[in-house]
């Protein structure tokens, strides 16, 4: 590197000081024999961009925007859950120094500082565009304990923007100080609702069965209906999680096989213990030609859904582990071939539960659609196991049946709307389906009528006021036509006609309903159709752009708890409070991005045995 590539010399000054100047920037420089040449060095990579050795003069590089780097640096804390000493790791700031010599540091005081001030920014942004929702804001709530037993109360925002897209957003996760009674959370969720300013948009509230949930309900519905801000009188205000009802109804149908699945178990168990176990399984499987690309799996026994992948991945090395017990003097858990059709017959039990619940738990998609059909599928399924041969299986789905009768004997009424406003099926649907079940037809028209009865009262009372209220006066005015006049039948053309109309205008939604279905062959975006309808259908479009919105799971409540474990982990736990709830709730208006590492805990219990068979070399 030589100086005069970069700096241009200047008249030795009147007391003897030589002197240059940056070529680039015009910084003066004394240049003396005695003090060295250091401060020339530093400058250099401040004005120029250096590529590789030679002499020649590079383009002056642009300065930093120090604001916006800062503003950078802060949203990268955020998105990759960075403690906020990450801007004060030596490392990281060589790094930073080395792209642009400019950069001025921060501490994590500042950077703390900075990503709050992102916080607060965002949080306008989401109240501005919540309050400027026309249609109807869904709720759902949970509750999630911290590595230090802190209570935090997560309420998460869904609904249907202007064009037509559903959207969610995390409004709060906030500290919530024991006792956690139903009372209490209503308090707070009242006033997160006032916060947002969103309480005249309310429509649902989508919780998990906790008893207490019932009494926040009803606090809830109390304070809305004060506020005239409940819709048909809290009818439909609360929608019970979807999948926590799966897992009760899951849950008490293996308690009648648990020996089996235990057994199972075991046999993982016993594979994943160590590295020899895991080499002789492989050998096994090679042997067999048994590559089927799964990995043997270990369940987590709270986690019904685990248990029905670990099955399905110990029947897919069935004759492995059976093998395994002929070469391996010390396995002695080992399945019987009748114990292992029974294995059989569990998993393909259980894989429509594992679908259904997959497909209840995405919040990018309208979810309220599903319900109908899949509940039915569920006990038409249950129904048909209860007479299985197998007195195992049969008390299995009778226990399941049970658990079932006592949260979905019902289907949730406002979830049941939403399959009608499907145009493929509409009340059809609802029909075939109740009457492929075991009730009578007293019981069918019943419920039938009870669903079809209640879709009228939402639309009539929440979407068809207007409408409603031209009929009534309609009626009004006709009762006194004729009334002056010396002929009784002076005005009887004119009061029929009147009445004609009246007969002839018939709301949207029954219109809608005795429209032509379409195929339902032909592949249809929901809430597209109403978007393409809305001018047919103005009203009743608002009402399916509503119900579409409801959430049928808390899932987009508690997905992100593996974020926020991640955020409040072992490592941060002196992180304020008033701290997670500004990383959590930024991080998904920024990003709206799941866990990157969210499948971590999985991963510690997933075993890629296959991986290991090319070690072997050829037997």
């Amino acid at each position: 590197m030589r100086m005069k590539d970069y700096f241009d010399p200047l008249p030795v000054a009147p007391n003897g000081d030589k002197k240059a100047k940056c070529s680039a920037c015009g910084q003066v420089y004394v240049t003396n024999a005695s003090s060295g040449t250091s401060n020339l060095r530093r400058q250099i990579p401040k004005c120029f961009d250096i590529d590789g050795p030679g002499p020649a003069k590079k383009q002056r590089r642009a300065p930093l925007d120090q604001a916006m780097y800062r503003e950078m640096l802060a949203i990268s804390i955020i998105k990759h859950n960075y403690p906020f000493r990450y801007v004060e790791h030596e490392e990281t700031r060589k790094l930073h120094k080395f792209l642009h010599g400019d950069v001025k540091f921060i501490t994590r005081n500042t950077a703390k500082a900075d990503a709050l001030k992102i916080y607060e920014r965002e949080k306008m942004i989401i109240k501005d565009k919540l309050e400027k929702v026309t249609g109807r804001i869904c709720l759902t709530s949970d509750l999630w304990s911290s590595i230090t037993t802190d209570g935090f109360m997560a309420l998460t925002a869904h609904y249907v923007d202007e064009n037509w897209n559903l959207r969610k957003k995390v409004l709060n996760f906030r500290v919530i100080p024991p006792p956690h009674s139903g009372s209490i959370l209503a308090e707070h969720l009242i006033n997160f609702l006032a916060d947002c300013g969103i309480e005249k948009n309310f429509f649902t509230i989508t919780l998990d069965n906790a008893k207490y949930n019932d009494i926040l309900v009803d606090r809830l519905k109390g304070h809305l209906r004060l506020n005239n801000a409940l819709v048909c009188d809290g009818d439909f205000t609360h929608v019970r999680c979807s999948a926590h009802v799966l897992n009760l109804i899951v849950q008490a149908g293996l308690k009648a096989i648990e020996g089996a699945i235990e057994k199972v178990r075991e046999l993982v168990k016993y594979v994943r213990a160590s590295a020899a176990r895991k080499y002789k399984f492989a050998e096994c499987i090679q042997i067999l030609s048994l590559q089927c690309g799964k990995h043997v799996r270990q369940d987590i026994v709270t986690r019904w859904n685990s248990t029905y992948l670990m099955l399905d991945c110990a029947l897919a090395y069935r004759r492995a582990y059976t093998r395994l017990a002929l070469v391996d003097s010390v396995f002695k858990t080992s399945l019987s071939e009748e114990e292992w059709a029974r294995v059989e017959i569990i998993t393909r039990l259980l894989k429509p539960f594992y679908e259904i619940t997959t497909l209840f738990s995405g919040s990018s998609y309208p979810t309220s659609n599903l319900y109908f059909h899949h509940v039915w599928r569920i006990q038409l399924y249950i129904e048909e196991e209860m007479c299985n041969a197998d007195q195992v299986i049969s008390d299995m789905a009778k226990d399941m049946k049970e658990k079932f009768d006592k949260y979905w004997k019902n289907y949730s009424m406002i979830l049941s709307f939403t399959v009608i406003l499907d145009p493929q099926y509409k009340v059809k649907l609802v029909e075939y389906c109740f009457s492929k079940l075991n009730m009578t037809f007293e019981e069918r028209e019943m419920k039938l009528k009870c669903i079809v009865d209640g879709m009228h009262k939402l639309y009539d009372t929440e979407y068809n006021i207007q409408s409603k209220t031209m009929h009534d006066s309609l009626i009004h005015e006709s009762s006194n036509v004729g009334g002056n006049t010396l002929d009784e039948m002076d005005g009887f053309d004119t009061f029929q006609s009147q009445f004609k109309v009246a007969d002839n205008e018939k709301s949207q939604l029954t219109l809608y309903l005795e429209e032509q279905n379409i195929d339902r062959k032909v592949e249809l975006d929901v809430l597209q159709y109403w978007k393409e309808n809305q001018v047919r259908y103005p009203k009743l479009a608002i009402m399916a752009r509503d119900t579409l919105s409801i959430p049928i799971t808390t899932v987009a409540s508690e997905s992100s708890f593996s974020i926020r474990g991640r955020v409040l982990s072992k490592y941060r736990t002196s992180l304020l409070s008033s701290n997670v709830e500004a990383l959590i709730c930024t991080r998904d208006w920024l990003f709206d991005l799941k866990d990157e590492n969210e499948n971590e805990m999985d991963e510690d219990l997933v075993e890629d045995i296959e991986a290991m068979i090319p070690t072997f070399g050829n037997f």
